[in-house]
């Protein structure tokens, strides 16, 4: 059957078209992609703003529009960390129900992480053992551990690429002073999660996902996204470690020049970065590789199991 995963997310809403049944991996056949960017659009009380809300709706009504026009039979729709975290999310919720008759399922930072888990352990296969895999999406940073298909460890921490840049990096460049203060924030943020991870012992495969990581590995050295699904890319954190204060002292617009980085993701790159860093450092990783699948491919991926089930 053709499904489509509607993701609300705190960059972008990305619908995904697929052609899947169970037992078999879901074949790509649309993506549709706007940029919403709705943890920018929080006031000052934590919530979407009027003008986010009408920018919201609009945008569920484009891609329900590509939905039927691709024949979609069943619409996964969810929302991730800045609709969760909005002060008047259950407002929202409703607003885009009325307008759009699409129920948004808000998914837990857990839920994220544990889905996000699964498309990499079905990606990687068995044989890859026990997995840490590392998410690092626009309002949300997701860490999860395990040997099976349910991570033992799973935990969702506010340290999103695009939220840390709204908070903590106002200049262009950004100074070096609050590059220096969101460096102690992210690694306090991330060591106090250690404990519950390393009681497991250390895991055989290192794995991360997200436009974030694709994109650090790819100005590293890792292979082009045209070169295909298949061609694996890794991520050094040496590498990692020369580029940081290299992106730090770039503008936008001399990011967006590097090869793999979008002009929208830009800007919040530095801040990702610091992310993944701190990860890799505090988690001893010196090398990960990068997983096409991630989040949407885990919703897939679960209702596919349901459907063999019911």
């Amino acid at each position: 059957m053709r499904l489509g995963v509607l993701d609300v997310g705190s960059n972008t809403v990305h619908l995904l078209v697929v052609d899947a049944h169970p037992g078999a991996r879901p074949l790509p056949a649309h993506s549709h992609k706007a940029e919403l960017r709705l943890a920018q659009l929080l006031d000052g009380n934590g919530a979407i703003g009027p003008d986010g809300v009408e920018k919201l709706v609009g945008v569920v009504k484009d891609a329900l529009q590509a939905a039927e026009d691709k024949g979609v039979e069943d619409l996964l729709p969810f929302a991730t960390s800045a609709v969760r975290e909005a002060s008047n999310a259950d407002d929202v919720l409703a607003r885009v129900k009325a307008e759009t008759g699409v129920e948004l399922q808000v998914l837990s930072g857990a839920e994220e992480a544990r889905l996000t888990f699964l498309a990499a352990r079905r990606w990687f296969g068995w044989s890859a053992g026990k997995l840490l895999v590392l998410d690092i999406g626009g309002g949300s940073l997701e860490i999860a551990y395990g040997i099976d298909e349910e991570p033992d460890a799973a935990v969702s921490l506010p340290l999103g690429a695009g939220r840390l840049t709204a908070g903590w990096l106002p200049g262009d460049p950004p100074s070096a002073d609050d590059i220096r203060a969101l460096r102690r924030h992210v690694r306090a943020e991330i060591a106090r999660t250690i404990g519950e991870f390393s009681r497991f012992g250390a895991p055989d495969h290192v794995v991360a996902t997200s436009k974030t990581f694709k994109q650090l590995a790819r100005i590293a050295g890792a292979a082009r996204s045209a070169e295909g699904l298949y061609v694996q890319r890794e991520l050094k954190r040496s590498s990692l470690e020369t580029w940081v204060p290299r992106l730090g002292a770039m503008t936008t617009a001399q990011r967006s020049a590097l090869p793999g980085v979008s002009d929208g993701r830009s800007g919040q790159l530095v801040a990702g970065a610091l992310v993944a860093e701190a990860a890799m450092d505090l988690f001893g990783v010196e090398n990960l590789e990068v997983c096409p699948w991630a989040l949407r491919e885990g919703v897939i991926l679960r209702r596919l199991d349901h459907m063999g089930t019911a």
